[in-house]
């Protein structure tokens, strides 16, 4: 049977080259990640952290150092705990719809811009908590401002990146988010030592560091050509973007295919129901199954509660957060060796490859903890600690480079323009909905499942697998704005999208 995976040609590259401006606009729009990558890194730190545990959850940290009968699995057992790291997440879920109707109506400038100040004023709050109720609505400014931050940036990248580096150019965006995590890393490592209690305020309030320079240089960020032929029609505008972001005058077929979309956007009154027609299924069903197959990778596991995994395999408290750090320079090399080779080698690969690798060392590690943990003792062995340890690395270099930055590409570069901000609006809301269930169940499912975790997590890899294998199509080096071919061409999409 032919699958048709790889479309029969690679579409008509547009005129231009990589240039200054478009790559200093780029690096400034990814450090939308930086912020998102520094929460998720900090909160899990802080979270490990004994001062902190002692002044907002005393139980957790009495059950941690005083409770000998408890399970290892079950010590750092908490809903408030869990309701700390996942809030975050529930609000942006909220917050992407609302973003949503800001991108359309008004650009992806002013999304960024909102973004940046609400995920400032979140770090405020958040540094000078005095009890849980500020520390939770810190938490909800950083999911606002996430929220418009992960809605617009990768929408950002996509449109502004040459086709033939588009890859490249939005993986930036997962590079950003994997150094804001080692920064916090590195960050915890630190702080934690400092003497009198408090490092872990340092450790919230530092991210209005990024958050600032995201909001003072989004004032400064062009905005995109598609986004002003959508908004105001001003053609002769965008024609001296476009050449300016891709140093050629001749921009002439790239401009036409932008005003086309934008007629076809207009025509599209209600685009969260257009997105739900059977001409646009291929795409609802990618906008929704690649943000849930990112989270049930059970990444965020690793990123959100690495120290208190190392913690239950028996590293001490330091040692558990230099653990993160080792694992979130990994996290950087591998998505960045996916920049250098996903428009050369294609998504599908890569997915296939990360996935293959995530499954095996899934698989390992449970049945290492299941064969060598006990419920109570004090441990795992050296040797087995650092092998779990390595294993953990190596499950964190299979998403680097696959399922990490290319769950936030795929999404942005497969919609058309009509119903591209709800298309990315799903995307994002279904991303932050899982993580906000796999967040605020993780610590109870290692609890109940304890190594069978690994193999939970390990299962929906394969199933994922499968399912790149068989439905998702290859789009490297395919214009954003001519990428309805790949369904076209599609063995099974193309059922839906004919006559289209």
């Amino acid at each position: 049977m032919a699958m048709g995976f790889v479309p029969a040609n690679e579409g008509v590259l547009y005129n231009g080259r990589v240039t200054p401006f478009v790559v200093l606009s780029c690096m400034m729009a990814a450090m939308g990640g930086v912020i998102f990558g520094y929460d998720i890194g900090i909160s899990g730190g802080v979270t490990s952290m004994e001062p902190f545990l002692k002044k907002f959850f005393p139980q957790v940290y009495t059950r941690m150092k005083d409770d000998k009968n408890i399970s290892n699995y079950c010590k750092f057992d908490s809903e408030l705990l869990t309701l700390f790291t996942s809030s975050l997440y529930l609000a942006g879920l909220v917050a992407s719809f609302f973003a949503s109707f800001v991108t359309g109506a008004y650009g992806r400038k002013p999304s960024i811009v909102a973004g940046g100040a609400a995920f400032l004023a979140g770090a405020a709050l958040n540094g000078a908590a005095v009890s849980i109720y500020m520390l939770i609505l810190g938490r909800v400014l950083l999911g606002v401002g996430v929220g418009f931050a992960n809605q617009a940036f990768p929408l950002y990248l996509s449109e502004m990146a040459p086709a033939k580096y588009r890859g490249a150019f939005n993986n930036g965006f997962q590079l950003s988010v994997g150094i804001g995590a080692l920064s916090a890393n590195l960050i915890n490592y630190g702080t934690e030592k400092i003497d009198g209690g408090f490092g872990w305020r340092i450790s919230l309030a530092m991210a209005a560091v990024p958050a600032s320079a995201l909001t003072l240089g989004a004032l400064f960020l062009p905005e995109t050509p598609n986004s002003l032929i959508q908004l105001n029609n001003n053609h002769e505008k965008a024609k001296k973007m476009l050449q300016k972001i891709r140093g050629t005058e001749n921009v002439e077929m790239e401009l036409d295919d932008l005003i086309k979309a934008s007629e076809n956007s207009k025509i599209a009154k209600n685009p969260y129901g257009k997105i739900a027609g059977r001409n646009y299924r291929p795409q609802f069903v990618m906008s929704i199954a690649i943000p849930f197959f990112q989270q049930v990778t059970g990444i965020n596991v690793i990123a959100f509660y690495a120290p208190i995994l190392f913690r239950t395999i028996g590293f001490g408290e330091s040692a558990s957060l230099l653990s993160a750090v080792m694992t979130g320079v990994v996290g950087i090399a591998t998505t960045f060796a996916s920049m250098v080779i996903v428009d050369r080698f294609g998504r599908r690969f890569l997915l296939i490859i990360g996935g293959i690798v995530m499954f095996a060392s899934q698989m390992i590690v449970g049945s290492v903890m299941a064969a060598e943990l006990d419920d109570r003792g004090g441990g795992l062995s050296r040797g087995y600690a650092d092998l779990v340890l390595v294993l953990i690395g190596v499950y964190v270099a299979g998403f680097g480079v696959s399922w990490g930055p290319l769950g936030w590409l795929i999404p942005s570069e497969i919609f058309p323009m009509e119903i591209r901000s709800a298309g990315q609006s799903i995307s994002v809301a279904v991303n932050f909905l899982f993580t906000f269930l796999v967040g605020q169940t993780f610590l109870t499912m290692l609890c109940r499942l304890k190594s069978g975790i690994f193999f939970f997590f390990g299962g929906w890899v394969a199933v994922m697998t499968v399912f790149v294998y068989l439905l998702l199509p290859e789009t490297k080096n395919i214009p954003i704005e001519q990428m309805e071919m790949v369904w076209r061409e599609h063995w099974f999409w193309k059922k839906f999208v004919v006559g289209k």
